[in-house]
C-alpha cells in the first residue's frame, strides 16, 4: 500500500505546474476574504490541493479566547479530510502582510501527519510567489513509529 501511496503522490506533484500554482493562490487570495479575524486583524488563506485535483479553501477562524482560533491551513486540511480526502499535494497561503508567511508549529504538525511530501506554496500580496516544502519548514517531525503498539 506503500508504493501505491508513493506512485499516487509522484503523479500529483508532477502536475504542480504554473497554471496550477497560480490557481492555487487565487484559491487561497479568495478564502482570505472568508477570514474572520476581528482581534488581530491578520487575515489569512489557504488553499489545499486533493489527489483528484480539488481545491479545498480555509481561512482563519478567530475566536476571543485566542487558543480555540482555527488557522487557514488546518481549516483547509480539516475540511477536506471532513469531506473523505485524506492524500493532498499541494497547498498555497497567503494573508495581507508585505512578507511572506509560513504556517505556524501546530499547522506544521497537522500537515506533517496528512501530507509529509507536500509542497507549500507561499503568496504574497504583490503577487510574488515562493514554493517551499514541508522539510524546509520542519525538518524533524515527530516520528509516528513511537506510537506504534509494542
Amino acid at each position: 500500500m506503500s508504493n501505491l501511496f508513493n506512485e499516487k503522490l509522484k503523479k500529483i506533484n508532477m502536475k504542480l505546474n504554473k497554471d496550477l500554482i497560480l490557481k492555487l493562490a487565487t484559491s487561497a487570495v479568495e478564502a482570505k476574504n472568508n477570514s474572520y479575524s476581528p482581534y488581530s486583524k491578520f487575515r489569512v488563506g489557504a488553499a489545499l490541493l486533493c489527489n483528484n485535483g480539488e481545491i479545498i479553501p480555509g481561512c482563519n477562524i478567530e475566536n476571543l479566547s485566542y487558543s480555540l482560533t482555527t488557522c487557514a491551513e488546518r481549516t483547509a486540511i480539516f475540511s477536506a479530510i471532513n469531506s473523505g480526502k485524506k492524500i493532498f499535494s499541494a497547498i498555497a497561503i497567503t494573508s495581507d502582510d508585505k512578507n511572506f508567511i509560513t504556517p505556524c508549529g501546530a499547522c506544521l504538525q497537522v500537515i506533517s501527519e496528512f501530507a509529509p511530501k507536500i509542497k507549500i506554496i507561499l503568496v504574497r500580496p504583490d503577487g510574488k510567489i515562493k514554493l517551499t516544502s514541508l522539510l524546509k519548514l520542519f525538518p524533524s517531525p515527530p516520528d509516528l513509529k513511537f506510537l506504534a503498539k509494542k
